[in-house]
């Protein structure tokens, strides 16, 4: 299980902030197609954080049991 936390307009298009997902495969880019398809998240810019640190989820990135993906909009400046 990892758990998946959404903030702004994503946990709004989500109705959630965080859930617990046990994912199909341990590849990133595949739990991301299967998110972004569940929730429509194409339509927006995001922001993709695992374990804190940002990653592009279109590098091949394996994901582990307990891991914490953070789903985030583009950051304004500050």
């Amino acid at each position: 299980m990892i758990t998946v936390k959404y903030f702004g307009e994503i946990a709004e298009a989500t109705n959630c902030n965080e859930e617990q997902i046990s994912p199909e495969s341990n590849n990133l880019s595949d739990l991301m197609e299967k998110l972004s398809k569940k929730y429509d998240l194409d339509r927006f810019p995001l922001i993709i954080a695992l374990n804190q640190n940002i990653v592009d989820p279109n590098d091949h990135i394996n994901i582990n049991n307990n891991d914490e993906l953070a789903i985030l909009p583009p950051f304004a400046g500050g």
